[in-house]
């Protein structure tokens, strides 16, 4: 979101509520410091739309967030069959081991 856009937006937000868009209210509202000409530049030019509360592309963004969670999935089972070859290794050197164990016992 562009500074611009998320001063218009806080404009809006101030207007629906039934109070004017001041300079010192948005500069509180904002989510970063913006200089003070930006403020009054995009002040003069704003025109009041009840609808622009928040930027269209949010939804997608609840959508990545499940591609996120579509992603770990496929990472942890990518993960799991990496690791299934390691785990056979182990079980196989755990039962010559003790075979090896065995052995020894019977030796002594």
């Amino acid at each position: 979101m562009s500074v611009s856009d998320e001063i218009l937006i806080i404009a809006n937000q101030i207007a629906n509520q039934g109070k004017k868009p001041s300079i010192a209210l948005i500069k509180t509202k904002l989510s970063t410091s913006v200089p003070l000409p930006l403020i009054i530049s995009t002040l003069k030019t704003w025109q009041h739309d009840r609808e622009f509360i928040a930027l269209k592309y949010e939804k997608p963004m609840a959508m990545k967030k499940e591609e996120t969670k579509e992603n770990a999935n496929t990472l942890n089972i990518a993960i799991e069959n990496a690791l299934i070859p390691f785990k056979q290794e182990i079980n196989t050197l755990k039962l010559e081991v003790a075979e090896i164990r065995k052995q020894l016992i019977k030796a002594c």
